[in-house]
């Protein structure tokens, strides 16, 4: 009897900087990114700023399974992020979407 192997848990955030908060929120993310690698569950964490809109954020996220998503949102520095990232960026807050692989 083999076990199933846990289905990772797959998203990307997107976020736009306020004029004039680009740098502060791109180091904002580079710190978190330090972070959310070292993750246990943590599998991918990129984020990228977007070519064509230097002011737009885009991070691809990557967690092993559902346990450790959940691990990734209750950590004390995602919080901190969020609270800090808030009053740089137009949206309320990261924008996430949910990716499901294809079936072959």
């Amino acid at each position: 009897m083999s076990a199933v192997p846990p289905t990772p848990t797959v998203l990307y955030a997107e976020f736009t900087a306020l004029p004039g908060c680009e740098e502060a929120v791109a180091e904002l993310l580079a710190a978190l990114a330090d972070d959310v690698r070292r993750e246990p569950g943590c599998v991918e964490f990129a984020p990228y700023r977007v070519s064509a809109e230097p002011s737009r954020f885009f991070v691809y996220e990557v967690y092993r399974d559902g346990d450790a998503f959940a691990a990734h949102i209750e950590a004390p520095y995602g919080r901190a992020f969020n609270e800090r990232l808030v009053p740089l960026i137009v949206e309320d807050g990261s924008q996430l979407t949910w990716l499901q692989p294809l079936s072959s």
